[in-house]
């Protein structure tokens, strides 16, 4: 059977039900090396668990997901909070049909209003409003929150390493 990073792992030896889908591959596949669904079938159950956990941090703030991408985007503009569509675009990795509907949507909620662009007469500038601005801060204040709860089992020498490997996986992908 192929090597796994849990044959190497002195702290847990109780089986996930990763391991248990490895072993089974294994055993169907014995000859290809299944060391890398070790991590990343584990990262892929943690995202979907933490794309639940933001979610609901996110509603009990009253927005999705999508309304506190832009809100945080805004938030973290220096004051007065402010960007261009373009900006939010860039800031958010989305289309610009996709960011217009958006605008309209926060827009009509009150969470964001548009300004003409003082520097360029033909386009606007978007900016978080202080209903929008207490929104995303609560938003953001859940969800430290819950995050920290989730981490609970690790401690900061741990988290700080599992944030290093993870920084180095993601720059790897880039």
């Amino acid at each position: 059977m192929a090597p796994s990073v849990r044959d190497r792992d002195d702290h847990d030896n109780s089986d996930d039900e990763v391991d248990l889908i490895i072993d089974a591959w294994s055993r169907r596949l014995p000859d290809v090396d299944l060391t890398p669904l070790d991590v990343m079938s584990r990262l892929r159950r943690v995202a979907n668990r933490l794309g639940r956990l933001r979610a609901s941090a996110f509603s009990g703030a009253g927005l999705a997901a999508w309304e506190f991408d832009v809100l945080a985007a805004l938030a973290r503009a220096t004051p007065p909070h402010e960007l261009s569509p373009a900006q939010l675009i860039g800031a958010t990795m989305i289309g610009s049909a996709a960011m217009t509907n958006r605008l309209d949507n926060l827009v009509r909620r009150g969470l964001v209003e548009r300004l003409p662009n003082p520097r360029d007469g033909r386009s606007v500038l978007v900016r978080l409003t202080p209903e929008g601005a207490t929104r995303v801060d609560e938003a953001m204040r859940r969800l430290a929150e819950r995050e920290a709860e989730e981490l609970r089992g690790l401690s900061r020498e741990e988290q700080a390493s599992l944030a290093r490997l993870l920084r180095r996986l993601a720059q790897e992908a880039e």
